[in-house]
């Protein structure tokens, strides 16, 4: 299969996730990473690329050069853009084709998934009016799309020009400003036609202070909009980021979220691993109901427990599972009931306890919150000096895996926490730190931060 050059963007701080990912998942080549955006070569199908999870849009790349300078005379401007900007017909033509083969690609895809759901239907046993009204229904979507294709191949395609520019450029030129002249240059150099409201294609132009980048969108909708999430809750890229930064694979794991919201943290992780156990808590009976649409919507009910219940007192025995995945909240948005600074010492204390030795602790907190989980969690160097005087403590190694047989289900032990408020110590010696890792929010910005908990003279004691 052919190699296309390709670019993703990403939000702040996603972009190292974005590289990691497309290089494990596509095998990708040539991977570079600017603020925003990832670019990579890669001949994966298109269907493959779509499945990208740290991503916002995917984009075809056209050109990507040096930074332009474009002087305030509007003339002089126009022809820098019609050389910097546009460049040569042949790239753009050859783009359009690429795109075209793309779409077509796509399409197929979308063919083949129409017939899965067909035969799927089928086995369920549906009436014959239903299936052919269905088919009928595809039939028609396929063959607009066919013809709407045959249509852009046999006639210039039509197009419009979205611009961002930040920089010295953009004291001198709105975007909008900035989108009329490409898209002057772009009819008068190609002869493509320009259509604001329904276009074939759209061009993304890109200008900063350290990148020219010009690309075409190959999906409508993007990446980051997960057709399963009914009730949107934590952005969907950044709860799969909590479930990439885990130190160990969730395969065979008991994962558990105490403060699932809607479950886009655990829907997240469920999509990745197939082969885990997932318990969702919230003491909130409508965010667990959207939860359970979230989980019937994305076919993952059977797979995913949900239990009403406080994180302050979270039903489940000592070491009973393997990761805590949890979204603290904070901000309007995602307040809650209680006050966290002042709840977050016993929260931690709560998940620390549920966790087993070897096992791992993912928390995404704001920039207040993530300050006071520093003054809570001792560091290493802290916690040898605490179990220097105590010759039996071991400290587990962060990636050693349960020893008993993967083959056996997993099941999880209901009972009341045995260890108290009343007695439970500020300071937590037993969660070593992995990452942290700086994440945008949009308006705000938040820290995930990744725990190992290791074995010490108090977890000895709490385990006899």
């Amino acid at each position: 299969m052919m190699m296309r050059h390709l670019y993703c963007t990403a939000g702040a701080g996603m972009e190292e996730l974005l590289a990691e990912e497309v290089q494990h998942k596509l095998y990708a080549s040539q991977v570079e990473q600017i603020p925003g955006r990832v670019f990579f070569c890669c001949n994966a199908d298109l269907y493959t690329v779509t499945q990208l999870k740290s991503a916002e849009r995917l984009f075809l790349l056209l050109r990507k050069t040096e930074p332009i300078s474009l002087p305030k005379n509007p003339a002089k401007a126009a022809a820098v853009i019609k050389e910097r900007v546009v460049g040569a017909p042949a790239i753009w033509k050859q783009a359009f084709l690429t795109w075209t083969a793309l779409q077509d690609e796509l399409q197929s895809s979308q063919q083949r998934g129409h017939k899965r759901r067909r035969e799927e239907d089928e086995e369920e046993s549906l009436t014959v009016a239903d299936e052919s009204t269905h088919t009928l229904t595809s039939s028609t979507h396929l063959l607009k799309t066919s013809n709407e294709m045959d249509e852009s191949r046999q006639h210039t395609p039509s197009f419009r020009v979205s611009c961002r520019c930040s920089g010295v450029i953009a004291r001198s030129y709105t975007s909008q400003r900035l989108s009329r002249t490409i898209g002057m240059a772009i009819k008068e150099h190609l002869g493509w036609k320009v259509d604001l409201r329904e276009p074939v294609l759209e061009v993304n132009v890109y200008l900063s202070d350290d990148h020219c980048v010009v690309g075409i969108p190959l999906l409508k909708h993007p990446l980051a909009s997960r057709s399963y999430m009914k009730h949107n809750g934590l952005r969907s890229t950044i709860a799969w980021a909590m479930t990439s930064l885990c130190p160990k694979q969730l395969n065979d794991c008991v994962i558990l979220d105490p403060m699932c919201g809607v479950g886009a943290v655990l829907l997240e992780a469920a999509q990745e691993y197939s082969n885990a156990v997932f318990l969702g808590m919230d003491t909130e009976t409508s965010q667990l109901q959207k939860a359970a649409e979230n989980l019937k919507a994305s076919g993952m009910e059977g797979r995913v427990q949900l239990l009403r219940s406080s994180a302050m007192e979270i039903p489940l025995a000592d070491g009973a599972v393997d990761v805590v995945l949890c979204d603290v909240p904070f901000g309007r948005k995602f307040s809650c009931s209680s006050d966290m600074p002042t709840a977050l010492p016993h929260l931690l204390k709560e998940m620390e306890r549920v966790i087993r030795v070897g096992g791992h602790l993912v928390l995404l907190l704001s920039l207040q919150l993530s300050a006071q989980l520093k003054k809570i969690i001792c560091t290493h160097k802290h916690n040898q000096h605490l179990n220097s005087s105590d010759t039996n403590s071991v400290h587990t190694d962060p990636s050693n895996t349960r020893s008993e047989s993967t083959d056996k289900p997993k099941t999880l032990t209901f009972q009341k926490s045995s260890s108290e408020a009343a007695n439970t110590p500020l300071l937590i010696s037993s969660l070593q730190a992995q990452r942290t890792h700086k994440v945008s929010l949009g308006s705000t910005d938040a820290f995930i931060h990744t725990y190992t908990k290791i074995q010490t003279q108090n977890t000895t004691l709490a385990l006899k």
